[in-house]
């Protein structure tokens, strides 16, 4: 289908730079033609091309096609946004995760779990409560991150 209108579109195109020629017989007629005859004296005829007319529906429609064409391409590049914003938040959830399991498995291999008093000084805690800060950890770590 392409190449028949590409076809069609260079025909065109050489049929409209083709030259008209007009010349008169022995019978004092006068001819147009696109090729000159070979035993007459011809005159090139240059033609100005008509322009197309277009009618109400036909404006119409191409109006519709153009509207249509516009919507879609503002709904493409909606989607297009869409799909990085979420690139975007998958890239950094994922980031989130590996470091939450980082530190997960840092606290599954430390013997102890200690936090900071007023004075900035280590406390460790006892092992229940190591126990029971790892399991809400671990906890977390399932629900922000599916695991």
């Amino acid at each position: 289908m392409k190449g028949l209108i590409a076809t069609l579109i260079l025909l065109a195109t050489s049929i409209a730079q083709a030259g008209a020629y007009r010349w008169v017989d022995e019978n004092g007629q006068t001819h147009f033609g696109d090729r000159p005859p070979a035993n007459a004296v011809t005159k090139e005829v240059r033609l100005e091309k008509a322009q197309p007319s277009i009618d109400a529906t036909a404006r119409e429609r191409k109006q519709r096609v153009d509207e249509f064409l516009r919507q879609s391409e503002k709904e493409r590049a909606a989607r297009k946004e869409a799909e990085a914003q979420q690139e975007a938040k998958a890239e950094k959830l994922r980031v989130h995760c590996e470091r939450m399991e980082a530190r997960l498995k840092h606290l599954n291999n430390v013997s102890g779990i200690y936090q900071l008093n007023k004075n900035g000084e280590r406390v460790f805690v006892n092992d229940e409560e190591n126990e029971r800060i790892r399991e809400e950890f671990r906890a977390r770590v399932h629900r922000e991150c599916n695991i």
